[in-house]
This record gives C-alpha cells, sequence and structure tokens, in this order.
C-alpha cells in the first residue's frame, strides 16, 4: 500500500464536508431556482435526502472491503481484466471531475475576481498549490482541512446573522406553488453534483481508521454539507428572489454582495470567495488524489507521488479543451452530467454490492 498515512473519523467528516460544499455551493442555486423557482431550497432538501441514500450504499460497499480501494475491489469481484478495465474507467471518471471542479473555479476567478487574467495561468497556479498539498500524502492535507473548516462555517454564520435585513419573506411564497414535479426536476442535477461524485471516498476508505462511527461520520459530514447549501438556496431565494436567482452564474456571490451594514462591513462577496477556493481546494485536491490512487492499484506501483505532476499537467490542458463556454457547461450539468455520475457513483456500485452479496452467500473467494 503506497499511503503509509492514516486519517481519524473526525478529519473525514471534515473532508466529506469540504468535498460536498466544493463547487456546489457558488453555483447550485442557479439551477434550482431555474427549475423549481421558489421552491429551490425544498429541492436542495430532495437532492440532499437521496445523497444520504447514496452514502448508506456506498458504507454497504466499503464495509465489505475495509482494507482496500474501489478499484481494488472491481478487480476482485469481476476478475482481473473486466475489474481493471472498469477501474480505469473510474480513474477518468475521477480525472474528468478534477478538470471540471478545476475550470468552475477558472471561470469564477476570469469573469468576477481577475476579469483580464487567461485561464491558463490561473489552472496553473491553483493546481501548483494542489499539488503542493497532495505530495506530502493524505494525512497532511486532511489535518490542513481542520484549520479550513471553521473559516468556512464562520462566514456562513455571518452571512445567516448579516443577511435577515435583505429578506423578503414574500420571495418563497407560495410553498409548492408550481407542484412536485418541477422540485424533483431541479433536484436532480444537485444529485449528479456533488452527491454522486461521493464515490470519490471509497478510494478514501481504506486509509481511514475503521471504527464503529465510520459510517455516522460519513453521514453527518454529507448532511452538514448538504444543509449548507439548503441555506444558501434559501437565503438565494429570499434575498435575490426566484427570477434574479436563475440568471445569476453565481447567485451567493451576488448574495455576499448585498451584505452592508451602516457604510463599514461592506464587500464581503471577496471573503466567499475566498471560501470557495478552500472548499474547492479539497475538492480539486480529493479528485486528483483518488486518480492517482486509481492509476497506482491498476498498474500496481510502489509509489504514485511521481504521478501528481505529468497528471497536472494533462489536467490544465483537459480543463480548458473540457468544454468550449459557460453555456455549453451549464447544458452538459444540467442535462448530461447526472448520466454520467449516475453510472459511476449507483449503477456500477450497485452491481458491486450485488456481486458481493451473491459471492458471499455462494461463499466462494
Amino acid at each position: 500500500m503506497f499511503e503509509k498515512g492514516r486519517i481519524g473519523v473526525h478529519q473525514f467528516t471534515i473532508l466529506t464536508i469540504l468535498f460536498t460544499i466544493g463547487s456546489a455551493i457558488l453555483i447550485a442555486p442557479s439551477g434550482l431556482a431555474y427549475d423549481a423557482k421558489q421552491d429551490a431550497w425544498i429541492a436542495a432538501i430532495l437532492g440532499l435526502l437521496a445523497g444520504l441514500l447514496l452514502v448508506i450504499l456506498y458504507l454497504a460497499l466499503g464495509q465489505r472491503f475495509p482494507q482496500q480501494t474501489l478499484v481494488k475491489y472491481c478487480e476482485e469481484l469481476m476478475g482481473k481484466w473486466v475489474g481493471k478495465a472498469v477501474g480505469l474507467l473510474y480513474f477518468c471518471f475521477f480525472f474528468i471531475l478534477a478538470a471540471l471542479v478545476l475550470r468552475n473555479l477558472g471561470d469564477f476567478i476570469s469573469t468576477q475576481v481577475l476579469v483580464d487574467t487567461p485561464l491558463q495561468f490561473t489552472h496553473i497556479f491553483f493546481l501548483a498549490i494542489v499539488i503542493l498539498g497532495i505530495r506530502n500524502g493524505l494525512e497532511t492535507f486532511t489535518r490542513t482541512s481542520e484549520i479550513f473548516l471553521p473559516w468556512v462555517l464562520l462566514f456562513f454564520f455571518l452571512m445567516f446573522i448579516l443577511l435577515p435585513t435583505q429578506m423578503k419573506a414574500n420571495n418563497i411564497l407560495p410553498i409548492f406553488g408550481y407542484g412536485f414535479k418541477p422540485i424533483v426536476r431541479a433536484s436532480l442535477p444537485l444529485i449528479g453534483t456533488p452527491y454522486l461524485e461521493l464515490v470519490v471516498f471509497l478510494m478514501i476508505l481504506p486509509f481511514v481508521n475503521q471504527t464503529q462511527k465510520l459510517g455516522k461520520a460519513f453521514l453527518a459530514g454529507v448532511c452538514i454539507g448538504g444543509s449548507l447549501i439548503v441555506i444558501i438556496s434559501l437565503l438565494s431565494i429570499l434575498v435575490l428572489g426566484d427570477d434574479l436567482t436563475s440568471v445569476q452564474m453565481y447567485p451567493s456571490f451576488s448574495l455576499a454582495r448585498r451584505i452592508s451594514i451602516g457604510s463599514f462591513l461592506e464587500r464581503l462577496e471577496v471573503v466567499m470567495a475566498g471560501i470557495w477556493f478552500i472548499t474547492i481546494y479539497f475538492k480539486l485536491t480529493l479528485c486528483l488524489y483518488a486518480s492517482a490512487v486509481a492509476l497506482g492499484e491498476i498498474f500496481k506501483l510502489n509509489e504514485i507521488r511521481q504521478l501528481y505532476i505529468p497528471l497536472g499537467m494533462t489536467l490544465v490542458v483537459l480543463s480548458v479543451v473540457a468544454y468550449p463556454n459557460v453555456a455549453y457547461f451549464i447544458k452538459f450539468a444540467s442535462k448530461i452530467w447526472l448520466f454520467y455520475s449516475g453510472t459511476f457513483g449507483l449503477v456500477i456500485p450497485l452491481l458491486l454490492l450485488g456481486l458481493a452479496m451473491i459471492r458471499k452467500k455462494t461463499g466462494s473467494h
């Protein structure tokens, strides 16, 4: 096993919170409001419930193979060659996910923060920090997450107490005004991002100290992260209204712009951007780490540190060519990504769980 470090259950919870918030916190409210209108927050709750069911599936699978990664037991359950092929597909999934997350960040910086900065430079600088963090192993960057989580939660709390003056309760009325169908339709892309992507953690579970609390830690982390997405969706509707939320690319960024206490506490959107950089950093790091571990398992490498720089260089190119413009990305994220991530996040794990149960019944090894 090329990963010598071990992380605690508490640290694992922090990683799941940051991963779940990830890129969804800035982008999700817009897509939810587009379909569900003023019921966007209900769609976010529905997405969270589906996410918790997916976590139960991943736990059922991961706890059958506590010392093995997803790629490893693909090989064990499906046979050497089919298992390796599926493992390679998982590598592609994690790597493409990393490219899309990096591009989300690049688009945000080049449209909202550093408008004239070329996309490639933003990607290279951010990836350099990711690779520096990841080279020392899972344990090191997980400890870093413990330092950053309080800051993420502090800003959410600040937003929650500073925005009430801007809220209009009428914005969320009538509840269920368009029926249940638009709410379900709006929740589907949210299930695709971030909940189906939590399958990444099946590459991390073997490196977590195995205790009875592991299942609760995973569920708690996703629950806290998902609740923050629900809160930010609700705040977006209460402050901006569903019309404005649905047309904004980054509604929560616009939300932070609205904070104004007297004339001294203003322009807090930069802090919102900082919080988003933190959550997206950990999501990207986990995706890149899972990609490297998957390759290491498939090709039976003794060391994976040498993979980070070539993978990072490839990632810069892939993130730029992944989609030509933002309109293409919105269509891809809302119409296609659910089916793509559903294959890796639901269909294959269900198949693996079925195979594991059959093998247990027949008693074969």
